[in-house]
């Protein structure tokens, strides 16, 4: 008897997590989103008389594959955003690796409040700059 009902009791516990709704939900899908050209646009030098030059290999961590008809369909602001923060640094800024970092947590914030307030969700987990050159 104690035999049988620690055998069911057994079978039974595997049953009872894969029921288990935390269990049974799939984890999302992490993706990446690049921008083909790369972006190239000009910041303020320091001598304001000519123009320094910045090319830069975008990618956005997008949070689930899902969300990725929404990047697509928001993919002119979200350049708009990432183009005109980079026109407003200046050189000391763009040049230093400080300064890059300061600049990608800018871009992430201001894309993550503006996909917040188009879509309801932030959904751009981070972004990556695989290319950075400057002039």
């Amino acid at each position: 008897m104690i035999k049988s009902l620690l055998l069911s009791l057994v079978l039974s516990v595997p049953l009872l997590f894969a029921t288990h709704p935390a269990v049974a939900q799939q984890p999302k899908e992490i993706v990446y989103y690049g921008f083909d050209p790369d972006i190239v646009t000009n910041y303020i030098s320091g001598n304001r008389r000519s123009l320094g030059y910045i090319r830069v290999t975008v990618e956005l961590m997008i949070e689930d594959k899902s969300y990725l008809s929404a990047i697509e369909h928001h993919e002119p602001l979200i350049l708009d955003l990432i183009i005109g923060t980079f026109t407003k640094q200046p050189e000391d800024k763009i040049k230093s690796l400080t300064g890059r970092e300061e600049i990608r947590l800018a871009i992430l914030d201001k894309l993550q409040q503006a996909m917040k307030k188009e879509t309801g969700n932030a959904m751009i987990r981070d972004i990556l700059f695989t290319k950075y050159l400057y002039q």
